[in-house]
């Protein structure tokens, strides 16, 4: 019997590259930057498996130009890139990485507190230019973190994660929004389930770990930051879409909030010339929250299990779509 045919469409860490590679033909796409939508189309067109990433879009249309794909294999938590209704239709398992990216995403987040709060940012670019001349009793002035307010928009496994770090570490209080009680985080660290415009109101540091949905696309606009404290710092690791981008910017150059650490925007990656990259009180990185080695191999171990699983006609170990069970598309 023939070997599976798979397409990856980034190199990933050849702690899951290696396992897929020993089990099928792997066709990896080279480039940095992501396939072409077309290319994209044309490279999984005779394969069984594709390794996709948030930058792919697998959609109706791909499907249909894959009629023997058998699983995706999105080497993410999210999975907003993938349709996957089409994919439950089709009989095409899809799977993600959850879980292994807590520690590292959440890390991120209090480490783009930290630097919005105390202006890292603004700082370390007027040292470097010059502008650092004497040490001054009002120059650079941050926000104090001991005993203030987190609110924690999304208290899932990341926003706990966040809430944990910067509860026992400052003692902050804690606050926060979910579609149901949090036990775990109330008996551990006090936390307040508390409805979103009292979140907005009461808190010093705002930290969004919300998923991405109809109901979160925007959710943060120009009315939800004239609600946030004047001295509020607003940070978000989770999705770029979930905020108006203009409206932050327009909150930051207005000084309705304090500052705002991003590590994702919408776009990505968010043009040079965004007003965003040019405000002192705003820290962007590249969307690097997974970024260690440990994470990434992590995911990339996941991911090998849930494409392998996939090819043979198993249930995914992190299935996206377990309602497929029974009728996935054969080998």
């Amino acid at each position: 019997m023939s070997r599976p045919k798979v397409f990856v469409a980034r190199r990933i860490p050849n702690v899951g590259l290696d396992r897929i590679a020993a089990a099928a033909e792997v066709d990896v796409w080279p480039d940095r930057l992501p396939p072409p939508a077309a290319v994209l189309r044309e490279r999984v067109a005779g394969c069984d498996g594709l390794v996709s990433l948030l930058t792919d879009r697998v959609d109706a249309g791909l499907l249909d130009a894959a009629p023997q794909l058998r699983v995706v294999s999105n080497f993410a938590v999210g999975f907003n890139n993938v349709d996957v209704p089409a994919c439950s239709a089709r009989g095409v398992c899809v799977g993600n990485t959850p879980g292994v990216l807590t520690d590292a995403t959440a890390d991120i987040a209090v480490t783009l507190l930290l630097a919005a709060a105390r202006r890292l940012g603004e700082c370390a670019t007027d040292a470097r230019e010059g502008r650092w001349v004497t040490w001054e009793p009002l120059g650079w002035l941050g926000q104090d973190l001991i005993g203030r307010t987190l609110g924690i928009v999304g208290m899932g496994r990341i926003g706990a994660a966040t809430a944990r770090r910067l509860h026992h570490g400052w003692g902050m209080k804690i606050l926060y929004t979910a579609r149901s009680p949090k036990d775990d985080a109330e008996r551990e660290l006090g936390a307040h389930r508390v409805d979103f415009d009292t979140l907005l109101a009461e808190s010093d540091f705002v930290s969004v770990h919300a998923d991405l949905n109809p109901t979160t696309n925007r959710l943060f606009g120009a009315d939800e930051f004239r609600k946030m404290k004047r001295t509020a710092v607003f940070v978000n690791t989770s999705r770029g879409p979930l905020v108006d981008q203009a409206a932050l910017a327009g909150a930051l150059r207005n000084g309705t909030i304090f500052a705002a650490g991003l590590d994702v925007t919408d776009p990505e990656p968010l043009p040079p010339e965004h007003e965003l990259f040019h405000l002192p009180n705003c820290v962007i990185a590249p969307h690097v929250a997974s970024a260690t080695v440990g994470t990434r191999d992590a995911m990339a171990r996941l991911c090998a299990e849930n494409l392998l699983a996939g090819l043979r006609g198993d249930p995914l170990p992190h299935w996206v779509n377990p309602d497929v069970a029974g009728r996935q598309r054969p080998r």
